[in-house]
């Protein structure tokens, strides 16, 4: 874990209990990294309540809800469906905030228009959905890793910004 992400999780750590709210993770590129990364540190019972990895798109359909007309319009590596795996984690473990993970790691699978490295990260908590496009270089360790870095941190800029109690 680098330095950066530790800085993030301590601050995670610190908000989310202070607020009594509570995390879940829906993961599709990053495979568990993101839950592995969320209970790196000692009493994130506290907060953590669990994920699923849904790598394959009948996992997002019949487990997270994830919509099949969603998934044939978009694809599964999109704003939309990331906002639906986000929303589906959240309605099944009841918890505050959801993040969700979904893109292309390689080394193969990208296309002209998602290519390896594309990411879709989706923070939903409070009825309201924030959603982010990256474009990593590197190889699959990279685009893993800096997608849970990200995600990490679009939480934690949740909490921090606005008023996480609307």
């Amino acid at each position: 874990m680098t330095s950066e992400i530790s800085v993030v999780l301590n601050a995670l750590h610190a908000r989310l209990t202070a607020a009594n709210q509570t995390v879940s993770v829906a993961e599709s590129c990053t495979g568990g990294l993101l839950g592995a990364a969320l209970t790196e540190l000692p009493g994130s019972s506290c907060f953590f309540l669990g994920g699923i990895q849904a790598y394959a798109n009948e996992v997002k359909e019949g487990l997270l809800g994830v919509s099949h007309d969603t998934l044939v319009s978009f694809g599964a590596v999109s704003e939309e469906v990331a906002s639906e795996m986000a929303r589906g984690v959240q309605r099944l473990t009841g918890s505050d905030w959801a993040i969700s993970t979904t893109g292309v790691a390689g080394p193969d699978g990208g296309s002209d228009e998602k290519p390896v490295g594309t990411v879709w990260i989706s923070v939903v908590g409070f009825d309201r959905v924030f959603s982010q496009k990256l474009t990593l270089d590197g190889d699959r360790t990279n685009v893993r890793h800096g997608s849970v870095s990200r995600a990490l941190s679009m939480l934690l800029e949740r909490l921090s910004g606005a008023d996480s109690t609307l």
